[in-house]
């Protein structure tokens, strides 16, 4: 005598299925783009009907604008933390440029592309976009005011160095499709040029490559090179801002 016994579906609670469906849908768009964020898609990808997932989000255009903000904002949260107990400012700008440079870094490059295209035509998914941006710009800023607090940074304007930085990398990650491995290196860490130049910091104090030739060791202490004599062509950060 057989039997058969039937999977039983767990009825999950409703704020735990929404986080379910958010980074199921945040997950798709990191991989594959915003495009293919649909009720559709993301029902087949938990394994539940598309209704379901309507429920939850009745427009397409609010689950993917979700998906942006989910994954954008969890980036944000990885590359630069907001409670940051350990570790100066410097530390943790260098910190951040090392795992804002190479392909680790070029999903969230895309994904960035991918929205900004697309929030030409789509008003919710825009409004999110702005958001984030403001969140990434508040995170920086806070992080270069801390380093100025501390007298490790020098800048006028905290809130404009970040922008600044942000614009850099934005540009370096319009290329997050091409293959920039034969760029000039002042090119691939001009993100980390900038920021060394705006915030009054020596050449390779965050973490770049920097001309050993004068075959001067680093500042074990602080990881910054002493090879540029402070005030340098070579080392233009030097000079403190103008109140």
């Amino acid at each position: 005598m057989s039997s058969s016994v039937q999977r039983k579906r767990v009825r999950k609670p409703p704020a735990a299925r929404r986080a379910e469906i958010v980074a199921a849908a945040a997950a798709v768009a990191l991989a594959e783009g915003l495009e293919c964020v649909t009720l559709r898609r993301i029902g087949e990808e938990l394994d539940v009907r598309p209704g379901l997932i309507s429920h939850y989000f009745p427009s397409a255009e609010d689950l993917v604008a979700e998906a942006f903000g989910s994954a954008a904002s969890g980036e944000l949260d990885t590359l630069l933390p907001a409670e940051r107990p350990d570790g100066s400012p410097t530390q943790h700008l260098a910190r951040f440029f090392a795992d804002t440079t190479g392909e680790a870094y070029d999903d969230l490059s895309r994904l960035w592309i991918n929205a900004r295209h697309l929030s030409r035509y789509r008003p919710v998914l825009r409004d999110r976009v702005a958001e984030q941006e403001a969140l990434w710009r508040g995170r920086l800023g806070d992080l270069v005011r801390q380093g100025v607090d501390k007298a490790e940074f020098r800048t006028a304007d905290p809130y404009v160095s970040a922008i600044q930085i942000l614009v850099v990398l934005d540009g370096l990650g319009v290329h997050a499709n091409t293959d920039i491995s034969s760029h000039p290196e002042a090119v691939r860490y001009m993100a980390v040029i900038t920021a060394e130049r705006e915030l009054g910091l020596a050449c390779g104090a965050l973490g770049r490559p920097v001309d050993t030739s004068a075959d001067v060791p680093a500042d074990a202490s602080t990881g910054t090179s002493t090879g540029s004599p402070a005030g340098s062509a070579a080392d233009p950060g030097t000079e403190p801002a103008a109140d």
